[in-house]
């Protein structure tokens, strides 16, 4: 974790242990949680519940903070998943069931052709052969149908076991997207990070992280309310999504910091991506919904870095972060990369001195 991530993961720890102090909130694990979630803002639906309840000068109760805990961020995906698995189970238990009961028609029709065959080599009565070929039809019969019950049972199973597939997969999908945005959330971009670190080690290919940060998002977001923030959130995922393709995958960071993974994709070609999104997103006007009002444009400032051997996610991470930083620092509205870093960092210095 970079110093700057650091602190800013401080300031939320800070700031949700204030608002525990001064509510009615025990200060128990899930609590915190909820509390730590509302300061970094990820959540709005959360935030605008939160919001409206101080705005109408209550405290929030142990009571109410449950209630927001379970509709907000006890996450069902654990139960979705298990649901899904006991189901599995119980089609695989079914499965295993009709082939052993298909097995031990098998044995005992194998057990009535060998007593058959032994019957034959003796000289037996017409009568005799009768009934043994009566059998011996009654016996195959019962194996036709056990067989065809087998079939049927692996056909029902099969189509189960692939809508029991859609819906993990769809699980997953969900555990993985940003609900307001649309796009990965931390947790998707993490699991993408690793692999493409894991297949840039193998395959030599380039890899570059963007990070993105939208500028005085906090000011924007206190002067023309959470929804107005909500659009803005979406407005940069979605020209974030749309600037990328191929295996380059986006997702949200946190609060109003974006990511991107860019695959098979070396420094140079990143640069140009985050320019071409730094454009996109500084030519859009934004309008209020509710009043059609321009508000005029948003910028946000990028930061890139490319995976060196022997990188691991969070070297990576820490590099582009601290070419965001810097460029924060230069003005903001621009991106940085590592090739950039140096000079700016001698020019921070040369005008420290000077001064």
């Amino acid at each position: 974790m970079s110093e700057h991530e650091f602190k800013r993961a401080l300031g939320y720890a800070n700031s949700a242990f204030d608002l525990l102090k001064r509510s009615a909130i025990p200060p128990y694990p899930q609590f915190y949680e909820l509390l730590y979630t509302y300061a970094t803002g990820v959540n709005p639906t959360l935030n605008n519940r939160i919001n409206a309840i101080f705005r109408n000068g209550n405290t929030p109760s142990e009571n109410l903070a449950e209630a927001l805990y379970n509709e907000f961020l006890k996450s069902d995906v654990n139960d979705r998943m298990t649901n899904v698995s006991q189901r599995m189970h119980a089609r695989i238990e079914e499965v295993h069931e009709a082939i052993d009961s298909a097995m031990t028609t098998a044995n005992a029709y194998s057990g009535s052709l060998q007593t058959a065959s032994g019957d034959l080599e003796r000289t037996i009565s017409p009568i005799a052969m009768k009934a043994l070929a009566d059998r011996l039809l009654t016996e195959t019969r019962r194996m036709q149908e056990t067989n065809i019950a087998l079939e049927q049972k692996l056909e029902a199973s099969r189509d189960d076991l692939a809508s029991l597939q859609r819906d993990l997969d769809d699980v997953r999908r969900e555990s993985i997207l940003d609900p307001l945005t649309k796009i990965c959330n931390r947790k998707g971009f993490d699991e993408g990070l690793e692999g493409a670190i894991s297949a840039a080690s193998v395959s030599d290919d380039p890899l570059c992280l963007m990070i993105v940060d939208i500028d005085n998002f906090k000011n924007f977001n206190d002067t023309y309310g959470h929804q107005t923030g909500d659009q803005v959130l979406r407005l940069v995922a979605m020209t974030l999504k749309s600037n990328i393709k191929g295996k380059d995958l986006a997702a949200r960071y946190g609060g109003e910091e974006f990511v991107a993974i860019l695959p098979a994709t070396d420094m140079e070609g990143a640069v140009i991506v985050a320019e071409n999104i730094r454009r996109a997103i500084q030519a859009k006007e934004l309008l209020k919904r509710s009043t059609n009002e321009k508000l005029g444009r948003i910028t946000a400032s990028f930061g890139v870095a490319a995976y060196r051997v022997g990188d691991t996610p969070g070297s990576l991470i820490e590099r582009a972060d601290r070419c965001l930083y810097a460029a924060k620092h230069a003005g903001r509205n621009r991106v940085v990369s590592e090739s950039e870093l140096p000079a700016l960092q001698a020019a921070a210095v040369s005008g420290a001195s000077a001064a």
